[in-house]
């Protein structure tokens, strides 16, 4: 078995009561699934009764599987580097093995570094690049044939209101998510001839380590609960198999980076 597949918590292997969901029983990888957004995506999917894997360079993977398996979930912790396409491969074999399947991906892991166009160097675009826009494309080309496989696939790529405006400091964020928004309709066009659905969220300010750690002074009232998105991202998924919504926007009621 490949070596990314972390061994999961004796827990992990309790059954979850059976679930109603379309969701039930198909399979889920998650990046950056170890905190903020990805931890809460990861576990409202394994509520809806998919097997989770959590993929993420962070410890914060193991956490998170753990909190999963107390509440019965089945997921698995994956040390996972979406830059690197070896990595990417073998954690797809990975969960292959482990759950037969693989049925969505959702590209949450990103990164950023607060400052003007001036004072980034090219080291912190290509990190910024590589992690961002180029994570995505590796992590899909590795996941594409058993998505296609599956019979349910999805993608969903999680962009950001920084893909629709911009603000200062930012700049490769904004070059990054704006260039997530195009791939995503662009893979939208060519899954939908091979039965793979691809989804765009674009999510407003959400209470994770994302923002609070770097943006110690804002306003936790401004932003929105990520567990909202996280359902948001669930809802997207549970469509039925006729339907497909290409993006769609989720924004806390008191957003101050859109109109």
């Amino acid at each position: 078995m490949s070596e990314t597949l972390e061994r999961a918590p004796a827990e992990a292997a309790s059954a979850r009561p059976a679930s109603s969901s379309r969701l039930s029983g198909r399979a889920a990888l998650v990046t950056g699934g170890g905190s903020g957004l990805g931890a809460a995506t990861a576990q409202v999917l394994a509520e809806a009764g998919m097997h989770v894997a959590i993929g993420d360079v962070a410890d914060g993977r193991v956490a998170t599987a753990d909190l999963i398996s107390k509440d019965g979930g089945s997921s698995i912790p994956l040390h996972l580097d979406v830059t690197d396409s070896v990595s990417a491969h073998d954690g797809i074999v990975a969960i292959l093995e482990r759950f037969g399947r693989l049925d969505v991906l959702v590209n949450n892991a990103g990164v950023d570094r607060t400052a003007s166009f001036e004072e980034l160097s090219i080291a912190d675009w290509d990190r910024i690049l590589a992690v961002n826009l180029r994570g995505p494309v590796v992590m899909t080309q590795a996941a594409l044939p058993a998505l296609r496989a599956s019979g349910h696939g999805h993608i969903v790529n999680i962009a950001s209101t920084a893909a629709k405006r911009a603000w200062e400091n930012a700049s490769a964020y904004h070059a990054t998510k704006w260039g997530l928004l195009g791939l995503s309709h662009a893979l939208h066009t060519e899954g939908r001839r091979v039965g793979v659905k691809v989804t765009a969220v674009v999510a407003g300010g959400m209470r994770t380590p994302f923002l609070l750690e770097r943006f110690p002074d804002l306003d936790p009232g401004l932003l929105q609960d990520p567990r909202n998105v996280a359902e948001t991202i669930r809802f997207v998924l549970d469509q039925p198999a006729e339907t497909v919504i290409p993006e769609l926007t989720v924004l806390p009621m008191r957003e101050t980076s859109w109109p």
